[in-house]
């Protein structure tokens, strides 16, 4: 009797266990379901939110749809983290700042401005739309995050925009999908903290300008040169930026480049072969010498040549019949070829800040030519001429 009622009592203690193994089985399914819920449903209700406020953003000029971004800040715009950190804490080194959003974690929802360092069960955090910029890691364990600034994914439903210009929002992304706006002819992101153009770039058949100054890019993709229609390329100011692919000269129809306050120790090649290219800024960079054939440059009417390390000049300048304003100062010129002086259309020039031989000055104008140029087109004429004298003078003397 006694062993029955023991073996009955194992039984239900058996019983009892299974059933509340499957009661905490079902538990964790549950909530992993709702948490999965919340999730999906965030999500949904985020990408509205983003897409009203993307579209508060876009104004119609001359029937082109743009896209205007300032100050805008897109840190964490959609982001889902699935970090396990059984005995590690996560904190996070800014406060919330965006009202109404909150953050999923293992045992419920926390409000706003509330830290999350003594959550050491996290396991689902969702940081959507804030201001984050890193997250602190007290222990190794805990895998390393850095959240980076990019445009929202919602922005994919927007194709139909023709023109970005988004200024100093940080953005440290161009995003893949840039290439699924078939119809964008103006992307303007200057002035943000862009390192890497991708090359999905390559399959916006109708950009017609790209204007990527004021970023941290270090390389141009040869995957540009496939926009065939692109008239006007700017990259002044990315400081790390030395080369250029030799594909770019492909861009039949490019006519605008600034490339200056880069990086340049050599004119890069890719330039020379650009046949349509009218205006060329690639001041500011590290040119020690031009190349001899820059004549192939001929419907250049621009040169921006300033604070270089320019010693000489090539003759073959003078063959730029098109060139009407030639910047050239604060280099370490030392003479002017003076086959410079046949240079007909030549209308504006200027040497300013160079160590150059002669000393030749200009007579001091009237007060009412207060805007002379003391080293423009009139100095580099009379210099020619100085040369010349001296030149003349020293060759009479030795016979």
């Amino acid at each position: 009797m006694m062993a029955g009622l023991i073996t009955c009592s194992g039984s239900v203690s058996a019983i009892k266990a299974l059933w509340e193994t499957r009661i905490k089985q079902k538990r964790e399914e549950l909530h992993k379901k709702e948490s999965g819920a919340i999730s999906r449903l965030t999500g949904v209700w985020e990408d509205r939110i983003v897409l009203a406020k993307l579209n508060d953003r876009i104004v119609n000029e001359e029937g082109r749809l743009i896209l205007r971004l300032e100050k805008e800040d897109w840190k964490v715009t959609l982001l889902y983290l699935e970090i396990f950190l059984p005995r590690c804490s996560v904190s996070l080194q800014k406060q919330w700042s965006t009202p109404s959003y909150h953050t999923v974690a293992s045992h419920g929802l926390l409000p706003q401005n509330r830290a999350v360092g003594k959550l050491t069960g996290l396991v689902l955090l969702w940081a959507g739309l804030n201001t984050l910029t890193c997250f602190s890691q007290p222990e190794k364990r805990i895998p390393s995050f850095i959240p980076r600034q990019t445009l929202p994914p919602a922005l994919v439903k927007l194709t139909q925009l023709q023109e970005w210009q988004i200024h100093r929002c940080g953005l440290q992304d161009i995003p893949p999908f840039i290439c699924r706006f078939h119809h964008l002819v103006v992307l303007d992101l200057s002035r943000n903290n862009i390192s890497k153009i991708p090359t999905e770039i390559g399959r916006l058949s109708r950009l017609r300008e790209l204007l990527l100054s004021y970023n941290r890019v270090t390389s141009i993709p040869e995957e540009l040169a496939c926009c065939e229609n692109l008239e006007k390329l700017e990259v002044a100011m990315n400081r790390r930026l030395s080369q250029l692919p030799p594909q770019l000269s492909n861009l039949k129809k490019l006519h605008h480049l600034d490339l200056s306050m880069n990086n340049f120790v050599d004119f890069p090649d890719a330039v020379l072969g650009l046949p349509a290219l009218q205006w060329l800024d690639i001041a500011g960079n590290s040119l020690r010498a031009l190349p001899t054939d820059i004549h192939r440059m001929e419907n250049l009417h621009t040169l921006w040549l300033q604070r270089n390390e320019l010693e000489t000049l090539p003759d073959n300048v003078s063959q730029m019949q098109s060139l009407e304003t030639l910047v050239l100062s604060s280099n370490q010129l030392r003479d002017i070829p003076s086959v410079m002086e046949g240079m007909s259309k030549l209308r504006f020039v200027n040497f300013r800040d160079n160590p150059l031989t002669l000393d030749v000055e200009l007579t001091k104008g009237t007060a009412d030519d207060e805007d002379r140029e003391m080293f423009g087109h009139e100095f580099m004429l009379l210099y020619i001429q100085e040369a010349r004298k001296r030149g003349n003078a020293a060759l009479n003397q030795h016979c």
